[in-house]
This record gives C-alpha cells, sequence and structure tokens, in this order.
C-alpha cells in the first residue's frame, strides 16, 4: 500500500512527496482509518515505526480552517526535545496547509508562551508541566479540545508526571477524541486508559521486547567506566562505519566526565544533551549531530524516546540499561526507515543481572565480543563501582570475625551483684545512719 491509497488529500500528498515518502509503515496504514472513524485508539509499537506520523496524518487530513484562539488538538509529550520534534513534523506535513501550530515547554519564559498561545492556536504541542502551568495562570483555556494525543505515555509515568497528566485531563471537555501511542503498557498505562478512555481500539504492531531486525546487536564484558571510555576511544579510532555515534550514558555526572575522558581525541566532534544543559545548548547540540557537525553525541535517557534523528550509525550502551524496555527505545535509534544499524553494549559484572533481563525480553541473546588487546585495562574503579563494604571489621581474618554467639561470659567488672539502692545497702561498721528531716 502506498499513502496515495489511503484517504489522504492533494496537501498532505505534496508534503509527503516533497520529504520522499511513498509507503506508510504497518502502525501509520492501521492507525489512520481508526482515527478517521472518531474511535479512541491505543497504538503500540516500537520505537522507530513512525508513531508521529500515525496520528499526525488523520488529525492533519480532518484540520478545518478556523481563526478561534483556543486550540482544537492537544498533543501531549514527555520531553522538550521531543516537542520541538513534533513541531517540526506538523510542519513539514502541514506545509500545503494553513495550520497554526504552537510548542510549549519548561525552561523558557511561561508569559512568552502564553503570549504566543493567545495569539491563536490549532494544535498544541506540550510537556505536561508547562500545559499545566499555563492553565493555572489563566493563560491557556482547553474547552475546545477535539482531539488529545498522549504520546511516549509510559515514559511520562516514569518521570513522574501522573500528577499533571490527571490534573489537565480532568478538566478537558468529556466528549473528545483521545489517541495514545506508545512503545510499551505498562499497569499504570492500562489504568490510566481505563480511567479516561471509551472503548478504545487497541493496535499493536509487534510485541514489547522485539527488537528491530536490521539492528546488529553486540556487547562487551568491561570491568570499569575508565576502561569503557578507553574502549569507546578504541572503537571510534578504528571503525570507519561509526561516523554517526549516539552514546547513552545512564547519568548527567557520567555524560560529563565521558567528555573529558575522550574529548581531546575527537575535538569539536562530540556533543552533549542532559537536563542540566540548558535548552539552547541541547538544541544547538541535536542540530550539530544532525546535521553531521557533530559525530558523536552523548545523552542520558531523555534522548531515548521519541527523537527522530537521521542516519544514525551507532547506538552505543555505555551504561547498560537497568530497565529491560529502556534498551529496546535506545537501540531502536539506529536501524530506521529499513537502514541498517549496529547497537553495543558495554556491561560491567554488577550489569550482568540487567543484560540477562534484557536477553529474556528480547528472547535473544546479545552476542559478545572480546575486548582488543590495544585496549587499556584500567584498574581504577570510581565509586558507584567499588564493592560496597558493610562489615566494619573485614580488614581482619575470617578466622578473627567469626560471631562468639548470643551468650558468652561476662567480663569480671560486670559480675557485680545489685544490692539495691543506698537505703537497702548494709551499713558500714563506725557509721551512723542519717535521716534528712521530711522522709517522714
Amino acid at each position: 500500500m502506498q499513502f496515495e491509497d489511503l484517504n489522504i488529500n492533494a496537501p498532505l500528498l505534496n508534503a509527503l512527496d516533497d520529504l520522499g515518502y511513498l509507503y506508510p509503515t504497518p502502525i501509520q496504514e492501521k492507525a489512520f482509518p481508526a482515527i478517521m472513524s472518531g474511535r479512541d485508539l491505543v497504538g503500540v509499537a516500537q520505537t522507530g515505526t513512525g508513531k508521529t506520523f500515525a496520528y499526525l496524518l488523520p488529525i492533519l487530513r480532518q484540520h478545518t480552517y478556523s481563526e478561534q484562539r483556543e486550540p482544537r488538538v492537544l498533543i501531549v509529550v514527555p520531553t522538550r526535545e521531543l516537542v520541538l520534534q513534533v513541531v517540526s513534523e506538523i510542519e513539514k506535513l502541514a506545509k500545503y496547509m494553513t495550520v497554526r501550530v504552537v510548542g510549549v515547554y519548561g525552561g523558557t519564559n511561561i508569559k512568552t508562551q502564553g503570549q504566543l498561545v493567545y495569539n491563536g492556536v490549532d494544535i498544541l504541542v506540550a510537556t505536561p508541566g508547562r500545559l499545566v502551568d499555563l492553565t493555572m495562570h489563566g493563560l491557556l483555556r482547553l474547552k475546545s479540545i477535539q482531539k488529545l494525543v498522549i504520546d511516549e505515555v509510559d515514559e511520562m509515568l516514569n518521570l513522574g508526571f501522573r500528577p499533571q497528566l490527571l490534573t489537565f485531563m480532568e478538566i478537558l471537555p468529556q466528549r473528545r477524541q483521545n489517541l495514545m501511542f506508545s512503545a510499551t503498557l505498562t499497569q499504570d498505562v492500562e489504568q490510566l486508559i481505563a480511567e479516561f478512555f471509551h472503548d478504545p481500539q487497541k493496535i499493536e504492531i509487534a510485541p514489547h521486547g522485539t527488537p528491530l531486525e536490521q539492528i546488529i546487536q553486540k556487547g562487551y564484558y568491561v570491568p570499569n567506566f575508565t576502561t569503557k571510555a578507553n574502549l569507546l576511544e578504541y572503537l571510534l579510532k578504528t571503525d570507519p562505519d561509526m561516523n554517526k555515534v549516539l552514546v547513552f550514558v545512564d547519568s548527567k555526572r557520567g555524560a560529563d566526565r565521558l567528555l573529558e575522558l575522550i574529548d581531546n581525541s575527537f575535538p569539536e566532534l562530540i556533543g552533549v544533551i542532559h537536563s542540566n544543559k540548558s535548552q539552547n545548548y541541547r538544541i544547538n547540540s541535536l542540530r550539530q549531530f544532525e546535521s553531521g557537525k557533530h559525530r558523536i553525541l552523548i545523552a542520558t535517557d531523555v534522548a531515548a524516546r521519541g527523537l527522530d534523528i537521521s542516519d544514525i550509525t551507532h547506538v552505543v550502551n555505555f551504561d547498560t540499561p537497568t530497565v529491560p524496555g529502556d534498551y529496546i527505545h535506545r537501540i531502536g535509534r539506529t536501524g530506521r526507515a529499513d537502514k541498517p544499524g549496529v547497537a553495543i553494549t558495554f556491561i560491567n559484572e554488577a550489569e550482568e543481572i540487567y543484560q540477562e533481563t534484557i536477553e529474556l525480553l528480547m528472547n535473544k541473546r546479545i552476542p559478545m565480543e572480546e575486548i582488543s588487546p590495544e585496549v587499556v585495562i584500567s584498574p581504577l574503579f570510581s565509586d558507584e563501582e567499588k564493592p560496597k563494604l558493610f562489615d566494619k571489621n573485614y580488614l581482619q581474618p575470617a578466622s578473627i570475625r567469626q560471631s562468639k554467639g548470643a551468650f558468652h561470659e561476662k567480663k569480671e567488672k560486670n559480675k557485680k551483684i545489685n544490692l539495691g539502692g543506698p537505703a537497702k545497702r548494709p551499713a558500714k561498721a563506725g557509721k551512723r545512719k542519717k535521716f534528712r528531716s521530711g522522709n517522714y
């Protein structure tokens, strides 16, 4: 099936043609008629299968010109980066249409964004926190919302946005179409669906945990952070195919530390994004990586969901993800649009348990590779990698540290007999017992 076989109008077809898209993905093909029918819908598909276009195409197909100020379509996503990406996708698809789209997110002036909304908007793309803030400040009214889209809802719940989700969903009009797209359906997500959706149609393209077939997976057993940095540097220097590499690190501190270790080897070729970086810095890092100016992008999981960065050749899990589903989302950044990709995972001893849960989820083992002898194995362990020693006497020989049991011989000073208070003790010879007045 091609896009022209769907009920898509000429403006959208022309925009798709400009983008070079001819064939819808399975989630796009199945979601289009369901959304056009007006039913609530829950779409489950792997990262990288085109979920964003799956809901944007029918929404834009049903769009009609209006001059009212209040938005009629609300799209809620978990991160600022995803807001910018969805707005960009709408602008591309609506190239030959008149559509007012505004993106709002935290970290910027709320009055400026409030003014943009007040000027009039058809489609509002928002993070949950800023959406609630604008509503509570009286800068945004949601009474005209006809369609609600919640994208990557499981990630929102993981980030602690449940209160904000419940807050704005309570004030939305009762008569609306609810659309939810995600790669996972957790118990919390199912509860949200049961509470706010009306008889939704569920479309599940691939069971969660099935990695995209065109992604080559491999792993290395690496003892510590410094050796991981040495191995990453070696791979980047020796593999010419690693020309657009996304590196996932599990903490902001780890991302900055990794940059310090390898930056000198790749000057002006590395970008970093995490929540401590300013919004402008993060946007510039993404743009430079997207354009190819930066060869390497170091990121925390803020970039694991939804970001559609084209032509990523390799994803490196510098830290093995603790949640199996996050592994699927991470490696889904490569191998997109029917192009091959490579996912490399570094695994230390403590992370082997995470490897097992990932392989159990995928029902597939991660092939392991040998580290080249040219890679320097560091003896240094970070504070997080050092063993946690709770026994204060751990330096003593085991025979000395063995317990003596709950009962043991008392020391001599503890063998004294309690004779009671002074009044009960026998008086010493030559002394008379004295009584103070008031004792009787």
